[in-house]
């Protein structure tokens, strides 16, 4: 005898007889919040980041920028184009530039010996990259005094000329080009250099042809920052430069000096121009930096 569905045991309230078939239930669209922001700290990180931001940086900035032009257009050109503010200025950016190419060259080589070889004391080389980050930059001009000024014990005299000023500032910006290295030749693909080297190629073409295109970001990076950073040093160079207008003196000790003799105003003009040069070196860095990735991308 057939029975139909209605002939079937009840089901509890709410259910339905077996053996009907239904469908799934379809989802519902997620609500859209007003407030909703990308990412993980939301609105409230996003401000206190702003905030923190503005009172840290660019407060200041604008501070700085309005007081450089307290004596007008005119007092800031005057101010910037002194002859010993031009000449300092010059010195600065031309002793900054040696340093970051001596950076760029020695750094790598750091770099790569502190990756691909091991040797006794490894270790503790490679915790001496970081030490000018913990070391107050004084000490270092005291220690450069000692050691290169007029008693000499290596008999290498350096006390106020532009070779001190190097080698004052090569001391605080070489973990800069060496950390920033150091991690891309970590992650690089040694397979790819086995495999040149398998077909003939010359450590000097592997270098120049698999690893020097991988890690030149890197490079161009870390000789950035290093520039950056030169270029506002004070502490390294403050004993072993000799502070002579024309010669040795950095942009830092003159503004130091105009603030000295009371003259604020063109203390700030200065600076503004250090900022400036700063700001413009990293930005065009950072702006090669990302053409040359771009690049790489598109021909893999």
């Amino acid at each position: 005898m057939r029975t139909s569905v209605f002939d079937r045991a009840p089901t509890p309230e709410g259910s339905l007889p077996s053996g009907v078939l239904t469908s799934p239930p379809v989802p519902r669209p997620p609500r859209r919040r007003l407030l909703a922001v990308s990412g993980s700290v939301g609105p409230l990180g996003i401000g206190v980041s702003v905030l923190w931001l503005s009172v840290i940086v660019l407060l200041p900035l604008a501070a700085l920028t309005v007081t450089s032009f307290e004596n007008g257009v005119g007092g800031f050109w005057d101010a910037v184009t002194a002859p010993v503010a031009v000449s300092a200025l010059r010195v600065t950016v031309l002793v900054s530039v040696v340093v970051a190419v001596v950076n760029v060259v020695m750094g790598t080589l750091i770099a790569w010996v502190l990756v691909r070889d091991d040797f006794p004391g490894k270790r503790v080389v490679n915790g001496l990259i970081d030490l000018p980050f913990a070391l107050p930059t004084i000490v270092a001009s005291i220690v450069l005094l000692a050691l290169y000024g007029p008693n000499s014990p290596v008999g290498i005299h350096l006390n106020a000329t532009q070779p001190g000023l190097v080698v004052a500032l090569a001391f605080v910006t070489l973990p800069f080009v060496v950390r920033s290295v150091q991690p891309v030749l970590i992650e690089a693909d040694r397979e790819v250099e086995e495999a040149a080297a398998s077909l003939g190629a010359s450590n000097w073409t592997i270098f120049r042809r698999v690893v020097l295109p991988a890690v030149a970001p890197s490079i161009i990076g870390g000789g950035g920052l290093a520039f950056a950073r030169a270029i506002g040093e004070y502490g390294s160079v403050v004993l072993i430069g000799g502070n002579i207008p024309h010669q040795t003196q950095m942009t830092s000790q003159y503004i130091q000096q105009q603030i000295e003799i009371d003259r604020p105003v063109n203390a700030a003009a200065v600076s503004v121009v250090l900022l400036a040069v700063a700001f413009l070196s990293l930005l065009t860095l950072r702006l090669l930096s990302g053409a040359g990735r771009r690049r790489r991308e598109r021909s893999r």
